[in-house]
């Protein structure tokens, strides 16, 4: 269980020390440190606005952090930024797809910027575009497709590239049920392929079913840290969604447990 007064941590495959981000007179991320292990599935937690997208803006180098530093993979992101994004497969809330191109066409061309080799991008998108039931979409535009089937789709290229460190922003967001139980199996299989896996969510059953640890965050704040015995025990809470509510003081039925809207 981490608090404010937390120590220092062992070194993983994400790491931030003291990261922080102002916007104007607001503070969306105070003072964070993390440290997410290789091959770990990790569950970043909190309310809207929380400061969940933020950080994760930052670490994948979209949003210029105000004060602290971010490590992936040992490697710090201001000394070589390029190396660091070679690392993350990021798939936010609302995927980048480019509507004239076909479903495979999208996958190679998120394949070619990873400079996958074409029998590795051709398996990958043969595997996931199965997994994710698009098989018989594969040619069709992705300008027709569903918010889901695109979230499904960028999900394939991004698991096609088999980053290093996959990185997900509200991924059961537009998904089914049936759709979001296919995620919940594929972050699992690609954990046990040695894929650390890093995921903002307000589902918590979700990050119950999935995660080794999780992180609660407020007010751009973490909160507790810990895994899901941890969580559950501290303090002789029942569940992590007690645990969620006393820490963000949130009463019962304010949607921390559902699947509306994006946490950011």
């Amino acid at each position: 269980m981490q608090h404010d007064d937390r120590p220092r941590m062992n070194k993983g495959m994400i790491e931030t020390r003291g990261l922080s981000r102002r916007f104007g007179a607001t503070e969306a991320v105070h003072d964070l440190d993390l440290s997410v292990r290789a091959a770990e599935i990790y569950g970043f937690l909190g309310p809207n606005g929380a400061g969940k997208t933020t950080t994760i803006r930052m670490l994948c180098g979209l949003l210029r952090p105000s004060a602290g530093t971010i490590r992936i993979g040992g490697v710090d992101f201001a000394t070589d930024p390029m190396a660091v994004r070679a690392m993350i497969g990021l798939v936010p809330d609302t995927p980048p797809l480019y509507d004239y191109l076909t479903a495979v066409e999208y996958i190679g061309f998120v394949a070619s910027l990873y400079r996958l080799p074409a029998a590795a991008r051709d398996a990958g998108a043969e595997r996931f575009l199965g997994v994710f039931g698009l098989a018989d979409r594969r040619d069709d535009l992705c300008k027709g497709f569903s918010h889901g089937m695109r979230k499904k789709l960028h999900l394939a290229a991004m698991l096609t590239v088999a980053p290093r460190v996959l990185i997900l922003d509200e991924p059961s967001n537009g998904l089914d049920p049936k759709s979001v139980r296919v995620l919940e199996d594929v972050l699992t299989q690609v954990r046990a392929e040695g894929t650390t896996v890093f995921f903002s969510t307000h589902v918590l059953p979700v990050a119950e079913r999935v995660c080794d640890r999780v992180g609660i965050l407020d007010g751009g704040r973490l909160l507790a840290e810990g895994t899901m015995q941890e969580l559950r025990t501290h303090d002789g809470a029942q569940s992590l969604e007690d645990v969620f509510l006393r820490l963000t003081d949130q009463p019962p039925g304010t949607g921390a447990t559902g699947s509306a809207d994006a946490g950011r």
